[in-house]
């Protein structure tokens, strides 16, 4: 029996012992945790304030839309502008370059061109045409030919507007609106092309969509296009208040 308690003497002071340190251990590593989850818990507000500050958008962007005060709805309504081509012989236009090497028209011969062109009531210089055909039919029975164009409508300040599409010289027909720039610019839609006298007189009626309302100096009441029509005295010599601003020339 002595013997049993000399032994378990000193086993309970080194169980004593370890309890007592594990103890302060435990102690020293719940206060670390504690410190260490107010630490987090700081890094995490911080974290949240800079995430709700970040949420705001760095730049502000504002659509054709607003700015233009154009609305959704506006961009399927359908806007009609006429405009007339008319070759006055002093711009050295058309061109016809026989790439063919034939001596009739034939694929691939090519007709750079820039005519003026006048609003449809004919009272006003607008601007230029300035574009490309391409040859691609020569059609005997009907003393024509049948062209791939793209061409562009420059009208001044305003901006201008791209179309392409078959170009006929022997009857009416239809060209795409493609793009545009200034007023212009989202523009989409079609074009009739009216042929009057080739290639000296054509007339234009545009159905525009995609853009905001057209200024009332372009959307005079067009006159009828007949092969007689001449632009009015003082659009024909652009005097003031006869062109649009900085009509293109």
């Amino acid at each position: 029996m002595a013997a049993a308690t000399a032994f378990s003497s000193p086993s309970g002071a080194v169980s004593g012992a370890i309890s007592t340190k594990n103890v302060k251990q435990l102690s020293s590593t719940s206060t670390r945790l504690s410190v260490f989850k107010k630490s987090n818990s700081a890094s995490a507000g911080n974290l949240s304030l800079n995430l709700k500050a970040s949420a705001k958008p760095s730049f502000h962007c504002k659509s054709l839309a607003s700015s233009q005060n154009f609305s959704v709805s506006d961009a399927g309504k359908v806007q009609e502008l006429s405009v007339y081509e008319i070759n006055e012989r002093d711009r050295g236009s058309p061109a016809y370059l026989r790439l063919s090497q034939k001596s009739v028209n034939s694929l691939g011969d090519l007709v750079p061109f820039s005519n003026k062109i006048y609003t449809g009531d004919l009272q006003k210089r607008i601007g230029i045409t300035a574009g490309l055909c391409i040859l691609i039919q020569h059609v005997e029975e009907k003393k024509g030919d049948r062209y791939e164009a793209v061409y562009s409508f420059y009208f001044g300040d305003y901006g201008h507007m791209t179309v392409q599409g078959q170009y006929l010289t022997y009857e009416d027909t239809y060209l795409a609106v493609t793009g545009g720039s200034g007023i212009f610019e989202g523009v989409s839609g079609q074009v009739k092309l009216q042929q009057l006298i080739f290639p000296f007189k054509l007339f234009y009626t545009f159905y525009l969509k995609g853009i905001p309302a057209l200024p009332e100096e372009l959307l005079g009441a067009a006159v009828p296009p007949t092969p007689a029509v001449e632009p009015a005295a003082a659009a024909k010599a652009c005097e003031a208040g006869a062109t649009i601003a900085n009509y293109t020339q």
